[in-house]
């Protein structure tokens, strides 16, 4: 296996989708073999700052050779505040893609459920891009009407949304949107936070339901090498010879069954 090495890429454009929430669109080699659900870690300038920031991928555009990423501002003298502040034109260390991503070709000639909540939402678009299923059934879930990518997602797929606050689509989360609108599926892949991919987990396993869920961690090194985002697994780690795997390097993809969260 070869090490990706970090590169220079280059800011194309960038936007704000809501409060606090960017889209940014950058050049960049990890655009040629990146799959949805896979990730690049991104590097400050800012040298006191050692650690990058691993974002999920939102937007593959191979012939351009281009990624976007959808990302959260985390507060203020962060490295996605600095992230927010950079203009077409400036450079960014990244590297990737990293991870393993959604095994989509399994859907093929089956009723899906493609999940997202939270910050959980921007990988969700590129899978159902690329999916190619009987039924397409786009499940995501926000904080209020700040329903970033809902006109990208509704081009790909049947959308579904819900809101804590009740101000667009189902009031409450992502199950009550499924529960409300009677939906089926016999495969689900998700993205989210832990709650909400533990009741995926649950409703899947509950009804037999083949499922993927993509697991949000913090992350150090973001190659698998210092177990800083490890998760209970059933089956024992090689790497590690225990009941771990790392989220990085063996996911962050997995099988809901291999994985207790």
């Amino acid at each position: 296996m070869t090490t990706k090495k970090k590169e220079q890429a280059k800011v194309v454009s960038q936007e704000q989708l809501a409060d606090g929430i960017f889209s940014m669109w950058i050049q960049t080699e990890a655009a040629g073999s990146a799959r949805p659900g896979q990730f690049i870690s991104m590097y400050t300038n800012d040298g006191s700052k050692l650690l990058p920031r691993p974002i999920s991928i939102c937007e593959i555009d191979k012939e351009g050779g281009k990624l976007r990423v959808v990302y959260r501002v985390t507060g203020e003298k962060t490295g996605t505040e600095e992230f927010s502040q950079m203009k077409a034109g400036d450079t960014i260390p990244v590297i990737g893609p990293l991870g393993n991503g959604f095994p989509f070709e399994k859907a093929e000639g089956k009723k899906v459920f493609l999940m997202g909540g939270g910050i959980g939402v921007p990988p969700i678009l590129e899978l159902a891009k690329q999916m190619e299923c009987e039924k397409k059934q786009i499940v995501v879930g926000y904080r209020d009407a700040h329903t970033f990518l809902k006109e990208e997602f509704e081009q790909a797929g049947e959308l579904y949304i819900s809101t804590e606050d009740g101000s667009v689509g189902t009031k409450g989360n992502v199950m009550d949107a499924i529960r409300e609108n009677a939906l089926e599926a016999d495969m689900i892949y998700a993205c989210g936070p832990t709650p909400m991919l533990r009741a995926i987990k649950q409703y899947a396993e509950t009804n037999g339901i083949e499922c993927y869920i993509s697991l949000e961690e913090r992350m150090a090194c973001g190659i698998g090498a210092c177990l800083a985002c490890v998760c209970k697994s059933r089956e024992k780690d090689a790497h590690s010879n225990v009941h771990n795997k790392r989220i990085c390097k063996d996911g962050p993809v997995f099988l809901s069954t291999e994985v207790e969260i």
